[in-house]
């Protein structure tokens, strides 16, 4: 018998000799015409081969098995098992294992084990939710670039919450069409976290100053990111806000300045638990006592209303929501008028109110520079620095 010929040749040769030999009998299994008694023969080979104490071997017999459906399963699941530059490779190809066999080896698998399941074609939303739970930072970023894989939103946010201070997932996640607006805004969470700690650590703010900034510049994002978004995403946005402690009354008041209503009344919808048809109507009301309901059961401090207020009230007059840079920017003008309207009852209770106010203002001022200077310098010609002094040169003459 040919089987029985093999296993006294294998005994004696080299470990290169008995992998090219395991190889060829993987191939025959799979591709010739057997007896049934050599096929059990065979297999029970492939068995043996399982004890060899080359990897070699190991490796060459995946290699040839993994990708067959009509592979042994008792040899494919012994290779799941071995070590995991060789149970990655039946791992990520063999169509023999369950979603919970997948499951049970993320668990118990090293790195390269997790990263070789991410591979797989058409991964399934549990083995990726296994991956996002307990996976290196490979395996989760070997899932994001996978396309077929299917991965659900809640598998996205653990994966942020886990490696989002990584540059490398965060670019594979800002980089998916499929990305929801929460996930994203989690992401700018954790960049600014990383920024900040980066600053902080090399000593260019203190701490407090470094978080306050990228505190500031993560709100400012969320607002562009909320005026960029479809409306059916800002709600689910809100109550990430909410659940991740984020809406605040600074963030709201924020997305009114900058005129962005969609975010400024999801926020109270999702604060006051009332449809948000009903607190439209309230906010587009002129302001009186029915939006002051409203906003004392959304439960925002009674210090900071009088702004609220005020800015409500600059939305109902012409030109001070057309100015520029969208739902996205704070408006100048609306923040003059709220910061005049407040500081005629300034008090030792507005303090905060009136520095976070003047903060906004300078933000604004500052951001509508920059777009006057950028559309001033789109509009002309460039203009050389030799041409330009040679024109100062002849108004100095």
């Amino acid at each position: 018998m040919i089987v029985r010929q093999f296993i006294s040749w294998v005994r004696n040769a080299s470990a290169g000799e008995r992998a090219e030999a395991t190889r060829s009998l993987a191939r025959a299994w799979l591709i010739s015409d057997l007896s049934q008694d050599n096929r059990a023969a065979a297999e029970g080979a492939l068995l043996m081969l399982l004890d060899d104490p080359s990897p070699l071997v190991r490796h060459a017999m995946a290699e040839a098995l993994a990708a067959s459906g009509d592979a042994p399963p008792a040899v494919i699941f012994a290779l799941a098992s071995d070590q995991p530059d060789i149970a990655a490779v039946v791992l990520e190809r063999s169509p023999l294992f369950l979603d919970a066999d997948l499951v049970d080896h993320v668990g118990s698998g090293e790195g390269p084990v997790q990263a070789a399941i991410a591979r797989r074609h058409s991964v399934p939303r549990v083995v990726s939710a296994a991956i996002a739970e307990v996976g290196s930072a490979e395996a989760c970023l070997t899932l994001i670039e996978n396309a077929s894989a299917e991965i659900a939103t809640f598998s996205l946010d653990r994966i942020v919450d886990r490696h989002g201070q990584l540059a490398a997932i965060r670019e594979a996640l800002l980089a998916r069409d499929d990305l929801p607006v929460g996930t994203r805004q989690a992401l700018l969470v954790r960049l600014s976290e990383t920024l900040a700690d980066f600053v902080a650590a090399r000593a260019w703010l203190d701490a407090g100053r470094a978080h306050r900034v990228a505190k500031e510049a993560c709100e400012k994002a969320t607002i562009a990111l909320a005026a960029a978004s479809p409306r059916t995403e800002v709600r689910p946005l809100v109550t990430r806000l909410r659940d991740s402690a984020q809406l605040s009354s600074g963030l709201i008041l924020r997305a009114l300045l900058s005129g962005n209503m969609r975010l400024f009344e999801e926020a109270l919808a999702e604060l006051t638990g009332l449809p948000i048809t009903r607190v439209s109507r309230l906010v587009h009301e002129r302001p009186g006592s029915a939006f002051q309901a409203l906003y004392n059961k959304a439960g925002l401090p009674a210090s900071a209303y009088p702004a609220f207020r005020a800015a409500l009230e600059a939305m109902h007059e012409p030109g001070f929501v057309a100015e520029p840079g969208g739902a996205a920017r704070l408006k100048r003008r609306m923040i003059e008028r709220v910061l005049t309207s407040c500081g005629q009852h300034e008090s030792h209770d507005t303090g905060p109110l009136m520095i976070l106010l003047r903060r906004f203002a300078t933000e604004a001022t500052r951001d509508e520079a920059r777009l006057f200077c950028d559309e001033l310098v789109s509009a002309d010609e460039p203009v050389a620095a030799n041409e330009v002094v040679a024109a100062d040169e002849r108004e100095a003459a």
